[in-house]
């Protein structure tokens, strides 16, 4: 198992930024991959990112896509989210995941961190 506290979320003016982070601990030397997710009130949880812990490889939904970038520090086992030009519709709960060598799927979630976008 691997715990995950996201932090950085807040409350922002529609074309801002806001950087979010999460620190893994527990078996944090057996993730594969690290992601970003999200979900608003009364909808499915949604993909953002993520990234490969050894080659680095990200892969990004088409909504954040040039807006959203992800990235790693493997030694310190964090993973980051860069949010610029921020949209209301981003407003929702983002929570950080992380998938282990020994797992198909992402297994391992944060609590969330809320970010509320401003018009």
């Amino acid at each position: 198992q691997v715990q995950l506290g996201e932090s950085g979320g807040g409350l922002v003016q529609a074309g801002g930024s806001l950087r979010l982070s999460c620190g893994a601990s527990g078996r944090a030397f057996s993730i594969d991959r690290m992601g970003w997710f999200r979900r608003a009130p009364g909808k499915e949880r949604e993909f953002v990112a993520s990234i490969t812990w050894s080659a680095g490889s990200t892969s990004y939904a088409d909504s954040v896509k040039d807006r959203f970038t992800i990235s790693k520090d493997n030694a310190n086992h964090r993973v980051y989210l860069q949010m610029n030009s921020l949209k209301l519709d981003d407003t929702v709960i983002y929570y950080c995941a992380a998938r282990l060598s020994s797992e198909m799927k992402y297994q391992n979630w944060g609590q969330g961190t809320q970010v509320t976008v401003s018009s």
